[in-house]
């Protein structure tokens, strides 16, 4: 009814993370009201973006059942009004997207929001780097404690950050420019400050630039061709200095 199968009940029992009540005779695992109410903290924890040894680690920390299921309760709020910025940032994309094809502009042209990335956090970027999981489970454990100020704050740092790089696409550079690879030092030096990425997790990153639906929008809405930049400049990058 849960969803979950057999072969992932067992593998809870085995790392400790939800053992059943008892096991019978006929080795089938039995599981009370107790046991479900964990496996459903697991499950919101999972949803949230958690991994398992994290999970683990909240759960063993925590004391009472109804005040954890309160704390829980609370990040799905969050991530529901996160998800709602998340769409209004992409709408607003959408809609500058139409009317620039509609008015049959083609020039680069440079928008300069505010904060772009609301919504866009770097830990949800960074699930679709599935090939490369020890990156993801570094980023994911440092922004999940994160404040909403310093969440703000973050935001406003890449959006600056890309305006910069628009400006210099605007002007003509060279991907390999050195005022271009500076831009891009500083968004690694960035990430470092989490976990130094290796050349090809960087370049996965680039990539994403272009193959994430969300990233590549807001590259597109401050600067036509700018995901694409990004990425070749984050490519010049990673050969020249991470290799």
């Amino acid at each position: 009814m849960s969803g979950v199968t057999a072969r992932t009940l067992r593998h809870y029992d085995e790392i400790g993370l939800l053992p059943p009540a008892w096991i019978g005779t006929n080795g089938h695992r039995y599981y009370e009201e107790r046991q479900l109410l964990r496996l459903q903290q697991v499950l919101v924890l999972r949803a949230l973006g958690l991994g398992l040894p994290d999970i683990g680690r909240v759960l063993a920390a925590q004391v009472d059942e109804l005040e954890a299921l309160r704390g829980h309760h609370r990040r799905l709020l969050a991530e529901r009004d996160r998800l709602d910025a998340l769409a209004g940032t992409v709408a607003r994309t959408i809609a500058e997207l139409e009317q620039s094809r509609k008015d049959g502009t083609d020039m680069i042209s440079i928008s300069r929001p505010e904060n772009l990335f609301e919504g866009i956090g770097p830990a949800r970027c960074m699930k679709v780097l599935r090939d490369f999981p020890e990156l993801v489970e570094a980023v994911e454990r440092h922004t999940f404690a994160w404040s909403e100020a310093e969440i703000e704050a973050d935001e406003r740092e890449r959006t600056a950050q890309m305006i910069r790089l628009a400006e210099l696409l605007a002007a003509g550079r060279p991907a390999d420019a050195d005022d271009v690879q500076a831009v891009i030092d500083t968004q690694y030096r960035t990430l470092a400050r989490i976990r130094a990425a290796t050349a090809d997790e960087y370049c996965a990153i680039g990539r994403s630039c272009v193959e994430n639906e969300h990233w590549h929008a807001a590259y597109e809405s401050i600067a036509p061709g700018l995901a694409a930049y990004q990425r070749h400049a984050i490519e010049v990058y990673a050969a020249t200095r991470l290799r």
